[in-house]
């Protein structure tokens, strides 16, 4: 198993893309992110190989997505997590292009009880595939736009774009 990586330009910055290859098919996508984020790597860590074409389905659709042309994803996953992280993470995929629900909301998806608000948005932080899995699509229980580790604004663009082209599909 072979970790690749790529990079791309994006609204929300020059994103790194990593993923694991067995052979020499498209990557199974591991983890997106954005400049500054939190617990996230900057850089590619200096055992992996630059392989754009492995990851290009993942540039391709990202792209789509930047573009308000695709609404969800369609890739193989790899993240790294605990299994009540993968549970989290999966949930989000549940979430609709355009809608938001809240934490407690999520945890519920999740088969969480109300009482696993605190870790659910521990998960939600950990998310290592940025706008893949829409992490920006939770909300604190008052509405507000509340923890995102790229960054508050990034959410808020993130959310404006499939406000936007939410109506049209």
């Amino acid at each position: 198993m072979t970790t690749v990586f790529t990079t791309m330009d994006s609204p929300l910055g020059r994103l790194l893309l990593s993923g694991s290859r067995d052979g020499d098919g498209p990557a199974a996508l591991a983890t997106v992110t954005a400049p500054g984020q939190k617990g996230a790597l900057a850089e590619p860590a200096d055992d992996w190989e630059y392989d754009p074409e492995a990851l290009a389905p993942a540039v391709e659709q990202l792209t789509a997505y930047f573009a308000g042309e695709l609404t969800a994803f369609d890739l193989p996953l790899a993240p790294v997590g605990t299994e009540f992280r993968q549970r989290i993470w999966a949930a989000l995929d549940d979430i609709p292009y355009g809608a938001t629900v809240t934490y407690g909301q999520l945890a519920a998806m999740a088969g969480q009880p109300p009482q696993a608000v605190r870790a659910v948005g521990g998960a939600v932080g950990a998310n290592p595939l940025l706008v893949i899995r829409p992490c920006h699509r939770v909300m604190g229980a008052s509405g507000a736009l509340t923890g995102f580790a790229a960054g508050v604004d990034r959410k808020r663009r993130l959310l404006d774009l499939e406000a936007q082209r939410a109506t049209l599909f």
